[in-house]
């Protein structure tokens, strides 16, 4: 059975790729070579993670254009993802030996003991992407789950397959064995299956709550009970204190809201103002937004390309005008961005003020070019306001004053606290969230610790 992959912004045929339904054999395949991959020295294992990094770069000309063709997201943006994908595996790379070395126990062992802890691959680790940063979302578990010892299944979205091909190639040119990192297509039912299989020891998603539940059942249910790392939704709240750097504060929530169409887990998605801003700060804000030139992203000059499907657009359409019909207002004229029509992938950015709690554009994952501005009266009103959400992945505080910002960075409820950045990972961090943006760990040593596990050696050599 054939899966196709339709460009967001014509809705033209891009690539089809034929269903994985071999499940055992690609299975037996992983366990195979993971058994002989684990026995591989670990410096051995870091070379070639060098040189995947070296063979990924060269690939940069070919992924650029892809990318657009298939996810949307404008051409003369794609670089930053290449270019973060790199830094985040060079990171990753040089962390792995400490991160997987033994921890010895000395300071504390008895005379004539000797204990430490080892760190042991999992096995088989099933790695189940996403389309909206494919590149940076895979390399997050697939090169430590292989640089400590692991095999890996790779499971694109339907949407960007060729990034799981492409990521898989250079590996494959570094000398890595094929079967170590097998890329596979699938159904819903086939991504179930695999979880469940008794071969399979781990499972790193990345996507929805709602196929995250899914994703965690199976897993569940499997008579080998694998491990399971879900990176799941976000509505990441902002918070402009009375004195911010009021210039660099607005263009960094800007682009934060807006970057790649609003479609990032971490996208800022509620910004709350000090009221002593908050006429200024929504000024200034809109003039900004309306500079946005929305078209075909394959243009050099677009900024803002479409939205990944007819579906998300109309879902977003619909939460603004939800918005609206429940009292807020709309500050961006659509007429401004003649290509947002209905029945297209082109959504027009969007502001909205007087919205509120009761509204789904500031409680529900609106994963689009719109934000909604709300105005507070003091920092307890704001912790209150970003805390009341079933959601945790991140969340930013801007203030020129560390102080304050640290007096409320133990009060917020989120995995990531920022203060003046958003929408952005640092490799030396460990990404994580709360509620119900998920629950594990990539990136930073922790990332390691993830994809395997300790073996306690506890040793008397003193028997007399």
């Amino acid at each position: 059975m054939p899966q196709t992959t339709i460009t967001p912004h014509d809705q033209s045929r891009y690539v089809t790729r034929e269903l994985t339904t071999d499940y055992d054999s690609v299975l037996n395949k992983a366990s195979t070579a993971q058994r002989s991959w684990a026995k591989v020295p670990i410096e051995k294992r870091i070379e070639i993670a060098n040189r995947f990094v070296e063979e990924f770069e060269k690939l940069s000309e070919q992924i650029i254009p892809e990318l657009t063709l298939q996810m949307g997201r404008p051409v003369s943006q794609n670089a930053g993802e290449i270019r973060g994908t790199l830094d985040r595996s060079k990171f990753m790379i040089s962390i792995a030996s400490s991160s997987l070395s033994d921890v010895e126990l000395k300071d504390s062992d008895k005379p004539g003991f000797r204990r430490f802890i080892r760190r042991e691959p999992l096995g088989v680790v099933f790695v189940i992407a996403p389309w909206n940063y494919p590149y940076l979302t895979m390399i997050n578990s697939v090169l430590p789950a292989l640089i400590a010892g692991n095999a890996v299944i790779l499971k694109p979205s339907p949407q960007t397959p060729l990034t799981a091909e492409r990521l898989a190639s250079a590996f494959y040119t570094a000398s890595l064995p094929p079967e170590t990192l097998q890329v596979v297509h699938l159904t819903p039912q086939g991504v179930e299956a695999i979880t469940k299989h008794p071969k399979v020891d781990f499972v790193s998603f990345t996507g929805s709550v709602q196929n995250g539940r899914v994703v965690s059942r199976a897993a569940a249910a499997s008579d080998n009970f694998p491990g399971v790392a879900l990176e799941l939704g976000g509505k990441d709240p902002a918070y402009v204190m009375g004195n911010a750097d009021f210039d660099y504060t607005v263009a960094e929530l800007v682009d934060g809201a807006f970057f790649n169409s609003g479609q990032s887990c971490c996208a800022v998605e509620r910004i709350y103002v000090h009221e002593s801003l908050f006429d200024k700060f929504v000024r200034a804000y809109v003039e900004l937004v309306k500079k946005y030139k929305l078209g075909n992203p394959t243009e050099k000059d677009t900024n803002l390309g479409p939205v990944v499907s007819l579906a998300s657009a109309e879902k977003i359409r619909k939460q603004v005008s939800d918005a609206v019909g429940a009292g807020a207002k709309a500050l961006i004229p659509e007429q401004l961005f003649p290509c947002a029509r209905e029945g297209t992938t082109y959504v027009a950015p969007q502001v909205l003020i007087d919205v509120n709690h009761s509204m789904d554009v500031m409680k529900e994952e609106t994963f689009g070019p719109v934000i909604g501005i709300m105005k507070v009266s003091s920092d307890e009103e704001a912790i209150k306001l970003i805390n009341d959400s079933p959601y945790g992945l991140t969340a930013s505080i801007w203030t020129s004053s560390q102080d304050d910002f640290l007096e409320l960075v133990d009060k917020v409820e989120a995995g990531t606290v920022y203060q003046n950045r958003c929408d952005y990972l640092d490799p030396a961090l460990s990404w994580t969230g709360v509620k119900w943006s998920g629950r594990g760990i990539s990136l930073s040593k922790f990332g390691y610790d993830q994809l395997t596990r300790v073996k306690s050696v506890h040793i008397k050599y003193k028997t007399s």
